[in-house]
């Protein structure tokens, strides 16, 4: 019988209330440890196909007739358009159409920042069109920019009003206190750099609408799309079957798919719209850089008295203030705490979500400031962040659903105690290291997401659901899931997914929700499919369904006796025996969050500022983990970005005009195969009790989040050095060498 149920769901901190039907009565929970498919390493299902070539992203799409288009882009940080002529651009070669500020209306004729869209065009080939885009007269009054996040929040100009938060008596804590430090922090704009630039290519069909885009949320582009052009849902078809990754800023469908749209409506013809990589290091957005003021106070024993922090964000022209404050207010258990978040309106791009937003940086300042603590109390950082610990959430004071923060502390003990032999190793100018930092995030994700299971004749399984990978290997975890409740060989599964004319609708694939969310909808689906194949076997073979289970291919009966699978789905021939599921309520009244920690091994070369990073090994409590093998990968990947984050990241403007200077790869520095340390990785794989069937929590975001934090730490315990800005360049790694001299010449 069908029940309607209302729970809550959070992605990334915003909570929302969902009504869902529930149509069956939960699973069983899967016992802890690893199962016959669930929880044994996988390769990539689709591995072969993406190292082949055979994998089709959308830049691979040539459709028929097919036009490209070049858009127009505000050379300054400040402008405004005060004259625009296309005529001589549409008498270029193959140029088909154009468009301007009114025209469609994500073009501005005020920009805010270099790289806003003021006019497209399309033309029969990429090249036609940008030549073209040079033959656009347009004169540009050119304003004055802001560029400094203080300057803005003393003039007024922020994003949205100032977030505030208060649980307890601060001044008081502050008061009680034996030690007090402050400090301020820095961290930079970095940009996102994925493989795959911002892309779409829209075709109209009648009054119906396709979009072939990079996403990582199909349903949600679908969404806005048909909101914004004033089309029926249904009359908008999203397709991403394979993606070259997003990090958090490929949600929404973008300026270039709604130009895209324009142009092929009146064009009649497809058009791609396509960023180029200076685009996307202009305009794609970005995550921002906060100045965070932060004081803490603590008694002799380490016990926390009150938390303090001024948290100002560089938002830019457009975005959200991310939850900066989110560590401070939710890591330890200090009952005295104040924040309040400012996002300073700046004529630079604007922001958008990046793996963890808030949290990467909040962490940083956060855990900087309790090893500066920890060392004026002369106390073991370690020790100092276990007396500290939440039994419960302190923002509302909910149980967490699961926490196991205390036993990866344990795991990470043996790396903590390597500290004398690391800096044993320190010789000639090179000092040696290790510093920790803590890790929460939210998790678990939430309803609605649908899954369909088909089993044919042949006794083959694919999973049906429009979702998106985002390059995490989430295809090939929704097919172990299937697979384990089938109870078939990985190889006879596949999954179907990416396009959402062809399955059902499917989560979002951010806020490390994507496995949490779909996970428990695929399990049901398969679920219901293989209590199918028991009833047919059942009436075929006489025998009660009780006595029966799926596993390794067959149908096996508690007597001994066994049928392959296709004996029994064959009998069906043409028939198909369809399953399906949907991901049930999450836990009433408790919060679900994930939790870690990392500890980081660092060299310095005191003479010339260089760090390297030797080794870090990360400890997360995610829930249970579906595939080991992709698991580590996603946490290598997260350590990586951290390190980039870390040591070289930052989007650099021009002082005098606010033009960005780190628009190519070679002047934006990523870290390449020669930055990466030694990464161990350990996750604890304990299903959540109380989330879903499936007990999964989520890990996209929680490998980057300690990271940055846990290299200066560790470079203070090697040098001595308080290093409190990001990136840690060389010219800053010598300011805080020559810092801590000073220090000590003074004592």
């Amino acid at each position: 019988m069908a029940r309607l149920i209302r729970t809550e769901k959070e992605v990334e901190g915003r909570y929302t209330e969902q009504w869902i039907v529930v149509e069956e009565d939960p699973l069983d929970r899967w016992p802890e440890g690893p199962l016959e498919v669930v929880g044994r390493p996988a390769a990539r299902v689709d591995g072969l196909q993406r190292a082949r070539g055979e994998a089709r992203y959308t830049a691979d799409l040539a459709l028929p007739g097919m036009l490209h288009a070049a858009v127009l882009r505000s050379p300054h940080a400040h402008a405004r358009v005060r004259r625009l002529d296309f005529a001589p651009a549409l008498e270029a070669p193959g140029v088909r159409a154009a468009v301007g500020p009114g025209d469609c209306d994500v073009l501005v004729e005020e920009a805010g920042y270099q790289g806003a869209p003021v006019a497209a065009l399309a033309a029969d080939t990429f090249s036609e069109a940008q030549a073209a885009l040079a033959r656009v007269g347009v004169e540009w009054e050119v304003l004055e920019p802001l560029l400094d996040p203080d300057e803005a929040v003393s003039r007024g100009e922020l994003i949205e009003e100032a977030s505030r938060y208060e649980r307890g008596d601060v001044e008081r804590g502050l008061a009680e206190a034996d030690v007090v430090v402050e400090a301020e922090y820095r961290t930079a704009t970095v940009l996102h750099n994925a493989l795959e630039t911002h892309q779409a290519v829209c075709e109209w069909e009648g009054d119906e609408l396709t979009v072939y885009i990079s996403t990582q949320w199909i349903w949600g582009v679908r969404k806005d799309v048909a909101k914004r052009l004033g089309l029926p849902p249904d009359k908008v078809r999203v397709v991403c079957e394979y993606m070259g990754g997003g990090f958090g800023a490929k949600i929404d469908p973008g300026d270039h798919t709604y130009l895209a749209a324009e142009l092929a409506r009146r064009t009649g013809r497809p058009v791609r719209c396509a960023l180029t990589r200076r685009e996307e290091n202009l305009a794609s957005g970005n995550r921002h850089a906060t100045v965070q003021r932060l004081r803490a106070g603590a008694k002799a024993d380490g016990t926390l008295t009150a938390l303090e922090g001024e948290f100002t964000m560089a938002v830019g022209w457009d975005g959200f203030v991310s939850s900066t404050a989110g560590p401070m207010k939710m890591l330890y258990g200090c009952e005295n705490v104040r924040t309040v978040e400012l996002g300073a309106k700046l004529t630079t791009g604007p922001n958008d979500a990046f793996r963890a937003p808030g949290f990467v940086e909040g962490t940083f300042g956060l855990e900087r400031l309790l090893d500066e603590l920890a060392a004026k109390l002369e106390l073991d950082p370690l020790e100092l962040r276990r007396r500290n610990g939440a039994d419960a959430d302190p923002v509302d004071g909910r149980p967490f659903s699961a926490k196991n923060l205390a036993e990866c502390y344990r795991r990470a003990e043996p790396h903590w105690a390597r500290r004398g032999e690391v800096r044993a190793r320190s010789e000639g100018p090179w000092r040696r290291g290790v510093g920790l930092a803590s890790q929460v995030w939210y998790g678990g994700g939430g309803p609605p997401s649908y899954a369909w299971v088909r089993v044919g004749s042949d006794g083959r399984a694919t999973v049906l659901t429009a979702m998106q990978d985002i390059g995490t290997g989430t295809r090939t975890a929704m097919a172990q899931i299937a697979a384990e409740e089938l109870g078939l060989p990985l190889e006879r599964l596949s999954v179907s997914l990416g396009d959402s004319s062809r399955g059902p609708y499917a989560a979002i694939s951010a806020g490390s929700s994507t496995t949490p969310s779909m996970g428990p909808a695929v399990r049901a689906a398969a679920a219901d499919a293989a209590r199918q194949i028991v009833e047919i076997a059942a009436q075929r073979f006489e025998v009660e369904e009780r006595v029966l289970s799926l596993r390794g291919g067959r149908v096996v009966s508690e007597d001994g006796k066994s049928w392959a699978l296709e004996d029994v789905t064959g009998l069906l021939e043409d028939g198909q025996i369809l399953g399906k599921g949907s991901r049930g309520p999450n836990p009433a009244g408790m919060r679900v969050l994930t939790f870690g920690v990392q500890v980081a091994e660092v060299a310095v070369d005191v003479e010339t500022g260089e760090v390297r990073v030797e080794r870090i090994a990360a400890i997360h409590d995610v829930g249970r983990v579906v595939n080991p093998l992709g698991a580590s990968s996603q946490v290598e990947g997260g350590i990586i970005q951290g390190i980039g984050h870390t040591l070289s990241e930052q989007r650099l403007l021009d002082p005098g005009s606010g033009r960005a200077l780190t628009v190519t790869l070679d002047a934006y520095k990523l870290p390449t195969i020669a930055d990466v340390p030694e990464i161990v990785t350990e996750l604890l794989d304990v299903p959540d009790g109380h989330l879903t069937s499936l007990g999964s929590k989520g890990l996209g975001e929680p490998p980057i989040i300690p990271t940055a934090a846990a290299i200066a730490n560790a470079i203070r315990d090697a040098t001595g050095a308080d290093v409190r800005s990001l990136p840690i360049t060389r010219e800053e790694m010598l300011r805080a060498l020559r810092e801590a001299r000073e220090r000590a010449y003074a004592l």
